[in-house]
Parts: C-alpha cells; structure tokens; sequence
C-alpha cells in the first residue's frame, strides 16, 4: 500500500516533506526506514507507524485517530499521485526522475498541521522556524498515543484552543514575533472551515486559506502542496526557489518568480513535481549572498 504496479515507495522521499527539521516532535524516521507519525485527526490524536518493504508498505496506529489515519493511508503514501502524468523535457529533470522512482506526492487530508509550522517558516531562517515548532508542540502539545516501548518520543500539536491560549511570552520565548503570532491566532479561530479545505480542489483550498489575514500566496502554497498532493501547486516569494530552479534549466542564479514560472510553463499541471526534481537532484547555483540574518527575539 500502494502496492507493488504503483512502483517502488520511498517513504523518506514521500513523507518527507511533513517533517520539519531533525527533531520534529511530531515525526521520526528510524534508522531501518520506519516513520512515526502523530496527528490531530478529526476524531482525535492519533500515532501512525509505516514500514516500507518490496513496494508495500504495513502500518499500524493508535489513539482516537487510528483508524482515521489507517483508512487515508493510502493518499498519504501517493497512491493518488500519478508521477506518470509526468513528462520531463530537461536532461536535469529526466535524470532526476530515474535517480529517485519513489517519489510520489502525499496527501495528508489535513490542513492545520502544514499551516502553522508553514506560517512559523514565514521570513524566518527554518532553524528559527523548526526551534519554534518543536519548543510549542513539545509544551502546548500531548504526548502521542502509542506503546509504553519500542515508540519514539512523540507529542502530537495542539488543539486550535491550546494555541489560542498560548500566552505573548511564550510565542516570545519560542522566537516568534508578534505577525506570525498573529496569523496563527486568527487561523485556530477558524480551524474548522480552514480544515473543510481539505476537500477542495487545490485553487479552492488556497483562496479559503487566503482568507485570512497573514496567510498569503507561499503558505498557502506550502500548505496545499502536502494537504491535497497538489503537483501543480508552485510556491511563489521565495528567497531561493526561483533561483534554484533559473541556475538549473536555464543557468540564469538571478531568476525571480516571473521567470520562474515561465521556465516552469512546459510543465503546467505538474509544475510543483518539476520543482521538487530540481530540489532533489542538488543542482543549486553556489551561495553568493549571505544568509538571511537570524534574529532571535526569545532574547530581546
């Protein structure tokens, strides 16, 4: 699941992008490939474990949530992608494509848990932003359900209740600055219509994200490509993708999002997968400018 004619599963190439940063508390990768996972679902927490063996993946859950988790299991693992829609017209991107078979876009089904770290990511270093995450879910959060052994540490994120209670200080002392804050309060206010996304087509989902004040075209962007697996779904105002992706199809590091969506044009319907290959496959123009400036507020 999906089984062996959908290809090979690479969980860590698929679940991937759900994990924000080494020690998410949300999300561990085992060194014999398994993934944990914990989620708010709408029935309630829940801890899912995926082992990827010979194509197929074997799972189990537990919590509230379980069975919800088990019964999108298959969206989650890209059963509903289709990389065969796929038609790579760059050398780069044909090679990255046959480096990387299992790769398969997930679809969570869930909208809340990649919009607020994609909000704390906001203008922001992602050390700055994983520390965030990882410092709020860890206080504000509960410990996942799952065995007393053999689970790692997991702590599944706040209810929308939960974060609009955090206090000032300790957004403050998480480095979050009172705009991201913000955004976040104003988005828990709304969870349940925000979640009823999910069931959008992606275009649909992301003027509903936008709705709110502090959620723009990059979050939403961020959000819709893990909620729904939407492979045409570009993040735009990025600091580097633009150049990363005009250094690798047409060697040009100073690209903006204009001319990145124009060298993207070929791959309408599939532009975000495009985007991802180029990601994967390393080909970055050399860093000539500093890196955005870390400003630890928690310190002020």
């Amino acid at each position: 699941m999906p089984p062996a004619e959908h290809g090979p599963l690479d969980l860590g190439l698929v679940l991937g992008p759900l994990r924000r940063g080494p020690v998410d508390p949300s999300f561990r990768a085992g060194r014999d490939g398994t993934v944990w996972r914990s989620c708010l679902t709408p029935e309630g927490p829940g801890t899912l474990r995926v082992a990827a063996a010979g194509g197929r993946a074997e799972a189990e859950a537990w919590g509230p949530g379980a069975d919800w988790l088990l019964d999108r299991l298959p969206g989650l693992l890209g059963a509903e992608d289709d990389p065969a829609a796929f038609v790579p017209r760059h050398r780069l991107l044909a090679h990255s494509r046959h480096r990387r078979p299992g790769l398969r876009l997930t679809r969570t089904g869930l909208v809340l848990e990649s919009l607020i770290p994609s909000v704390l990511e906001q203008k922001v270093t992602t050390d700055e932003a994983y520390r965030a995450w990882r410092l709020l879910v860890r206080r504000y959060g509960q410990p996942a359900p799952g065995p007393a052994e053999g689970m790692p540490d997991l702590y599944v994120m706040p209810e929308p209740r939960r974060w609009a209670l955090i206090p000032s200080w300790e957004w403050h002392r998480a480095g979050v600055d009172d705009k991201r804050a913000s955004s976040i309060l104003r988005a828990v206010r709304v969870a349940r219509r925000l979640e009823e996304a999910a069931g959008m087509a992606p275009e649909q989902a992301r003027a509903r994200l936008e709705l709110v004040p502090g959620i723009g075209p990059w979050t939403s962007a961020e959000v819709v490509q893990r909620s729904h697996g939407a492979p045409d779904e570009v993040t735009v105002g990025d600091l580097h993708l633009p150049g990363i992706i005009g250094h690798a199809l047409a060697g040009n590091r100073h690209a903006d999002d204009a001319e990145m969506l124009r060298l993207l044009e070929p791959y309408a319907g599939q532009r975000h997968r495009a985007a991802r290959l180029i990601l994967l496959s390393g080909h970055a123009p050399a860093r000539r400018t500093p890196k955005m400036r870390r400003t630890d507020i928690s310190k002020w």
